[in-house]
């Protein structure tokens, strides 16, 4: 397995466990919901769903078509722009709460992070199916067998 596809795997884990902490805040102080509610959706939705789609999709795309992955580079890219910008996400929605113009800024700046990062995403996999996979002939090598090249 891929590094990059193990670190989004993992990012996965940890926004878990983000989102699950946030969620247990606005459990035990109800007043949090209202206010913490887009920072624990994000984390869950954006951290866990989609770290988790982006490294099993990085990992078995290249596998179900047939084709390399078009570039080992952009994943690792997108493996950081991704998390800093959900990371400044679900900060600046919680810093809204206390520092309004803040919060605004780093959660514009997240979003505009995250959005970079879904594209490079988007690309990746684009130029991946675009390749063609080599033609296979078969050669017999006997009239009962063949082989496959």
């Amino acid at each position: 397995m891929d590094g990059f596809v193990r670190a989004f795997i993992r990012a996965s884990l940890l926004w878990l466990g983000v989102g699950v902490l946030i969620g247990i805040s606005m459990a035990f102080w109800p007043g949090y919901a209202l206010v913490y509610k887009p920072a624990h959706m994000h984390a869950n939705l954006l951290g866990f769903v989609s770290m988790m789609i982006f490294g099993v999709a990085y990992h078995v795309i290249p596998r179900f078509s047939g084709n390399p992955l078009h570039s080992r580079r952009l994943p690792v890219v997108h493996l950081w722009v991704a998390n800093a910008g959900l990371a400044g996400m679900v900060g600046g929605w919680i810093l809204r709460v206390w520092l309004p113009r803040a919060g605004a800024a780093v959660l514009q700046a997240g979003a505009a992070a995250s959005a970079v990062g879904a594209f490079l995403f988007i690309y990746t996999l684009w130029r991946t199916l675009d390749v063609k996979p080599a033609r296979r002939e078969v050669v017999p090598i006997s009239p009962q067998r063949q082989v496959i090249r």
